[in-house]
């Protein structure tokens, strides 16, 4: 099986981080005050196949195509959305794990940093892990923040941003 993630981690590869738009152009890359201002005007999940063929998404679009990769080839998965509001600030996250032979595995490739297929004793280690990673990469949100997490089920193609955190608000919540 892990050999078959390993496959996936390279198809992955094809994809950068960012989001087209109408002329082809990747937004973080040339825009970046209209990515930070304006991401919930523009933005929509796209789909496993507008994704391999645009091969530019957020993490969003990623774990979307993850989950159909990894659906193809048999393998149960979990998705996760993280966040932390503080009236201001809103980062987000989604990942991926799954589970072979009794230990937990974080797929990750969108978050550049975390780039790869981490390995875990325990779901919960791994969660824990994940969330402490993202609290300390996210140290421009206000200290009292909320942080919020929660486990997740295909969305629908095309929502904005707006009702995808609409959408997760009626996923499981993790409590922490």
């Amino acid at each position: 099986m892990l050999e078959t993630v390993g496959k996936i981690m390279n198809l992955m590869d094809s994809i950068e981080y960012g989001f087209k738009d109408e002329d082809g152009n990747n937004i973080i890359n040339i825009n970046t005050q209209k990515w930070d201002e304006e991401f919930e005007n523009f933005y929509y999940l796209q789909t496993p196949e507008e994704l391999m063929q645009s091969k530019c998404g957020v993490c969003w679009d990623q774990v979307e195509l993850e989950r159909k990769l990894f659906s193809e080839n048999n393998i149960t998965i979990k998705t996760y959305f993280i966040f932390i509001s503080d009236g201001y600030m809103l980062p987000s996250h989604t990942f991926l794990t799954f589970e072979n032979n009794g230990k937990h595995y974080w797929f990750e490739h969108s978050w550049s940093k975390y780039k790869g297929i981490h390995e875990y004793i325990t779901k919960e280690f791994l969660l824990k892990d994940i969330i402490d990673k993202f609290r300390n990469d996210h140290s421009e949100v206000k200290a009292n923040a909320n942080l919020y997490l929660y486990e997740y089920q295909k969305p629908k193609d095309h929502i904005s941003c707006n009702d995808f955190y609409k959408y997760i608000e009626t996923q499981k919540l993790i409590e922490l």
